[in-house]
């Protein structure tokens, strides 16, 4: 069985961290920032952790 790539996109998208968990930014912060309250354009520049259920296929998909 070939050894399986890694994906690049993964590694610019993700940060493991040293519980080997994945980092990532939350989505909504790009444009139309009017109409957000200041308390929810705080919390979005926060970063979040990726959700349990698709944490193993993000860890095989980078090889970590």
């Amino acid at each position: 069985m070939p050894k399986m790539k890694t994906k690049r996109a993964l590694f610019a998208r993700f940060r493991v961290t040293a519980t080997g968990k994945l980092k990532r930014s939350r989505a909504g912060k790009r444009h139309i920032m009017t109409k957000k309250t200041p308390k929810r354009k705080r919390q979005l520049s926060k970063p979040g952790l990726v959700s349990v259920c698709q944490l193993k296929m993000y860890k095989r998909l980078m090889g970590v």
